[in-house]
């Protein structure tokens, strides 16, 4: 199975599994969320991760994303799954959003996992933009 893992600073990474939830379908047991929580120890933060991680088999695969690239969440992550010999059967990135994971979500099933960073990363970068709202009114109307 491929999971996708998310990692954050705070409750970033619950309330964007939350948000999967409402748009991939609730309860998909292939992702999974693990926050770095204000005052939490490195060790209890590596030690949730294993607990996480206590799922995922060796023949498994991981799409980790962290909030920010070097990040303690996402490197720390990343030392649990060396732990567990998993590094070479994961895809990291960092920098996470909505978009970035829900099309993760949805198309990791369908690609290789080190082809997808390829696709997901122009994906999401499309993605942000500034929302306009233009008035419908014109100066006759005033």
């Amino acid at each position: 199975m491929k999971y996708v893992l998310l990692v954050s600073h705070g409750m970033f990474a619950p309330g964007l599994h939350s948000a999967l939830d409402m748009l991939a379908g609730e309860g998909r047991e292939d992702i999974l969320s693990v926050s770095l929580e204000n005052g939490m120890s490195s060790d209890v933060y590596a030690d949730n991760v294993r607990k996480c991680l206590e799922v995922v088999g060796p023949e498994d695969e991981i799409l980790l994303f962290g909030d920010l690239v070097g990040g303690s969440p996402l490197t720390t992550a990343a030392n649990v799954i060396a732990e567990k010999n998993l590094l070479e059967r994961t895809v990291m990135m960092g920098g996470m959003s909505l978009p970035l994971v829900l099309s993760a979500a949805l198309m990791k099933d369908s690609m290789d996992l080190k082809e997808l960073p390829g696709m997901l990363i122009p994906e999401a970068r499309e993605e942000l933009k500034e929302f306009q709202i233009t008035s419908e009114e014109s100066e006759d109307d005033i």
